[in-house]
């Protein structure tokens, strides 16, 4: 049974930085592309960044300059690392994988909480 299991999310204000972390089980991990994605309220969830199997990384826009995605194969985890956090990057965030072939994300965490104050 595939988990991904989210954690880091919190309160901050604008301009502090924040990681959050999602560890995976029960799938090979380092044959799936990881992914990040946000929901803000009364939004739609929206694309944040992935990081390949094999090792490329695509950010929104949004995103750009500010957040860095990374992976641990050997610890099965994924990481957004957020600087330079501003009032609208407040959002749930979710960690997704999906298969090395695949076009969708087929696994989704339950996601973490992330609120920047201003």
């Amino acid at each position: 049974q595939v988990q991904l299991v989210e954690s880091g999310g919190g309160l901050v204000q604008a301009g502090d930085s924040l990681r959050v972390s999602c560890s995976a089980s029960g799938l090979t991990f380092s044959r799936y592309t990881m992914g990040w994605f946000r929901q803000a309220p009364g939004k739609e969830r929206v694309f944040v960044a992935h990081f390949t199997w094999n090792g490329y990384t695509y950010y929104a826009d949004p995103v750009k300059g500010r957040f860095t995605i990374s992976r641990d194969n050997a610890l099965n985890t994924v990481y957004l690392q957020m600087n330079s956090l501003k009032p609208e990057d407040t959002a749930v965030y979710y960690c997704a994988a999906r298969g090395h072939a695949a076009t969708q994300y087929v696994y989704w965490g339950q996601g973490t909480q992330v609120t920047v104050s201003s």
